[in-house]
């Protein structure tokens, strides 16, 4: 299935749906606990979480803080409470956590993984130049955020990453109809400026006598 679709607007013109919309954005984004957090379905732990890479953020790049002493003094004071919790679970009546239980399951591990191998698939199959739209817009893409890299810090682009992956997926999906019709006109002009630089730049290189492979 391609990764858009189309539809008819109100107006009947053909917009495009993006993501293969004939599943919920909910279900595309896996339809587990990431996705209630992308999709601010859980508010208060999107909001946590929001508010913890800010935080971090603001020590690191506000307060300056190097992150050997944070992350130490951050080891220091969890050690204390689990110490302190151990201790006194007698008087609190109150258990301390059990390791077994916030223990990552090895299906995290495997999906991680399988995430890292499809991607250097994709890499690889994109650089070995099979399909040259893609192979320069990849490297059109790279060249732009090194660009972008000169001007911000590397906490700085992670942190701008986080807001977009936090925000933009629950902009999309209540702001649908206005995104498609942008990116309706977007993805025209796109296909139109490719085939004016195919026509006019890619069809013009040369290229060699395709020699047959002889086998024996």
């Amino acid at each position: 299935m391609s990764k858009y679709s189309s539809y008819s607007g109100d107006q009947g013109q053909s917009y495009v749906r993006w993501f293969g919309r004939e599943r919920s954005l909910h279900n595309i984004l896996g339809g587990g606990k990431v996705a209630d957090i992308l999709l601010w379905k859980n508010t208060k732990l999107s909001a946590a979480i929001l508010a913890g890479f800010t935080t971090i953020w603001l020590l690191f790049e506000v307060a300056e803080y190097q992150f050997v002493t944070l992350l130490c003094h951050l080891l220091i004071i969890t050690m204390l409470i689990i110490f302190i919790w151990s201790k006194a679970a007698g008087f609190i009546d109150r258990r301390p956590p059990n390791i077994q239980e916030i223990r990552l399951s090895e299906s995290t591990w495997r999906h991680l993984f399988t995430n890292v191998n499809w991607f250097l698939y994709k890499f690889y199959e994109i650089s070995s130049g099979k399909d040259l739209k893609h192979f320069f817009l990849a490297v059109s893409c790279l060249w732009m955020l090194s660009v972008v890299g000169t001007y911000f810090s590397s906490l700085n682009l992670s942190y701008i990453a986080f807001l977009c992956i936090q925000t933009l997926p629950v902009l999309y999906e209540r702001y649908e109809k206005e995104v498609n019709y942008f990116a309706t006109k977007s993805n025209q002009d796109v296909k139109k400026w490719y085939r004016k630089f195919d026509s006019n730049v890619l069809n013009k290189i040369p290229r060699g006598p395709v020699k047959e492979k002889k086998y024996k």
